[in-house]
């Protein structure tokens, strides 16, 4: 049921493509990750140079994928894709994870904005694939109820990224293999 409403769903946005007259491999290419939106100057120059494509705003009120000029895929829009009864159990796993995140989560800084929490060094990154580590909420008194509670809404999960974003599905999998290969070499 969940994998049928979510399949017919993807193919109701597939079929109903909203062209933008955007070039998003131009302007991903004039963007810097430090761009924030917040400074109105730069702001300007890029619309300037990548206009936004459309003319005012544009309500969507069934499955669509958003489109550059060339028709590559910028969004998926996909309402009810997942069923009450998956969503459900996703709000339900995610009460397993509170007291990690009580935890984690300092109530006076906003982990989106700290530098702190994006630093590229060996500090807060991974040198390479093979020294990635599970989650700090799953090597908790909780891990095995989070696992078992989300593994078919991440399944499903995983079937909409495979149909939606197949590079970044495949480049998944080779991670979890590299991983698995590296753990039974040792």
């Amino acid at each position: 049921m969940a994998c049928d409403q979510l399949a017919n769903v993807l193919i109701k946005a597939y079929k109903n493509p909203i062209q933008m007259q955007a070039d998003i491999a131009r302007y991903s290419k004039l963007i810097f990750p430090k761009d924030t939106g917040h400074n109105e100057e730069r702001e300007e120059k890029l619309l300037q140079r990548c206009p936004p494509g459309h003319e005012g705003t544009m309500l969507i009120d069934k499955p669509a994928t958003i489109v550059d000029v060339y028709g590559a895929i910028i969004a998926w829009y996909l309402p009810d894709a997942l069923t009450n009864a998956t969503q459900k159990e996703i709000w339900a796993a995610s009460d397993f994870l509170s007291p990690s995140l009580e935890k984690s989560v300092k109530v006076d800084s906003n982990w989106r904005t700290s530098q702190e929490w994006f630093k590229q060094s060996s500090e807060h990154g991974h040198e390479n694939l093979l020294d990635l580590e599970v989650s700090a909420s799953l090597k908790g008194p909780s891990s095995e109820k989070i696992l078992k509670s989300i593994a078919r809404p991440a399944a499903i999960a995983s079937v909409a990224l495979r149909v939606m974003h197949p590079e970044q599905y495949w480049a998944g999998l080779q991670a979890l293999d590299k991983r698995q290969k590296a753990r039974n070499s040792r």
